[in-house]
């Protein structure tokens, strides 16, 4: 188990689907540990320290915070060079970026009010209902981002649409002729919305064929787990090796230090810095219950500073 990947997540968590249609791709082998939709998440938390974002995937004892280094731990896994960020052409990097900052955040705030609300009493129930809301509310706090209003989320939405039928006039995927990374960044949010406003697709040939062709890759094969498997993993493996060469930063290795993302969910996550690469930062956590745990996270989007 410390070599298949463990992915904690939830079944109507968009990035989590941007990462199981990677494992439909590449039709891997993964383990599944369904989380709760909100904090406080027993499975993950004392793994991570309380990270707030889902997913969250597992190797052992290491724990990969953020899909975009999960995207490069598959890429890795499977053999898959295009499932890493690093390899994307820029047109694809361009609607990636599109898709993942100003789309995710307008997914939901175009959907009609009433219409989003019957779809959390659907899924969570009256209670359930009010702490989604609250738990989501609170996660922008203090952050750098803000959702567009309901005009402008639909005019975004629009946007990639026809940017995306344009680009699929002469691509098959959104990086060439082979899916990636990219059409997975682009899919999860359309898939937010759709499921938010439980509606089907409106868009063009080019687009509705793309959008069919990447729901149809599944989600590999998934074998569901319990929390002592996982907390089993962690246990019973050591981290893997760290990198041999450090890239500079402004804190020295050794230090304790926090860990939290610059734009939303800004929990800090604290323990000793054991490592800074070029798309990384890790930090190790000596558990009681785990033994030493290291933790990956980002360095884009993601601030670094002593504890």
């Amino acid at each position: 188990m410390g070599t298949t990947m463990i992915l904690h997540h939830y079944e109507n968590s968009p990035y989590a689907e941007k990462i199981r249609l990677m494992f439909g791709l590449s039709n891997t082998a993964w383990l599944s540990l369904l989380s709760p939709v909100w904090p406080p998440r027993p499975n993950v938390d004392p793994l991570t320290g309380g990270y707030r974002r889902i997913p969250v995937a597992q190797l052992g004892a290491d724990i990969i915070c953020d899909t975009c280094l999960i995207s490069k731990e598959v890429a890795l896994l499977t053999g898959n060079a295009d499932l890493s960020p690093d390899n994307m052409s820029a047109p694809a990097q361009a609607l990636m970026q599109q898709a993942e900052t100003k789309v995710f955040f307008a997914a939901v705030a175009a959907v009609p009010q009433l219409r989003l609300v019957g779809t959390m009493l659907k899924e969570f129930g009256l209670v359930g209902t009010y702490k989604f809301a609250k738990d989501r509310t609170g996660m922008l706090k203090g952050g750098t981002t803000r959702p567009p209003s309901p005009e402008k989320a639909k005019k975004l939405i629009a946007d990639l649409l026809a940017d995306l039928e344009i680009h699929l006039e002469k691509n098959t995927w959104l990086n060439g002729d082979k899916a990636s990374v990219a059409d997975f960044a682009v899919y999860h949010p359309l898939w937010l919305h759709l499921h938010a406003a439980r509606t089907e697709l409106v868009a063009g040939p080019n687009t509705t064929r793309w959008y069919k062709a990447v729901t149809a890759l599944g989600q590999g094969q998934r074998k569901e787990i319990t929390q002592a498997d996982a907390f089993a993993a962690a246990r019973d493996n050591v981290p893997r090796p760290l990198p041999q060469e450090a890239k500079d930063n402004d804190l020295e290795l050794g230090q304790v230090v926090s860990v939290s993302p610059s734009d939303y969910g800004l929990v800090p996550i604290t323990g000793r810095l054991v490592m800074v690469t070029d798309d990384r930062m890790i930090i190790a956590r000596d558990t009681e219950q785990f033994g030493i745990v290291h933790v990956h996270f980002p360095r884009e989007g993601y601030s670094l500073t002593q504890a």
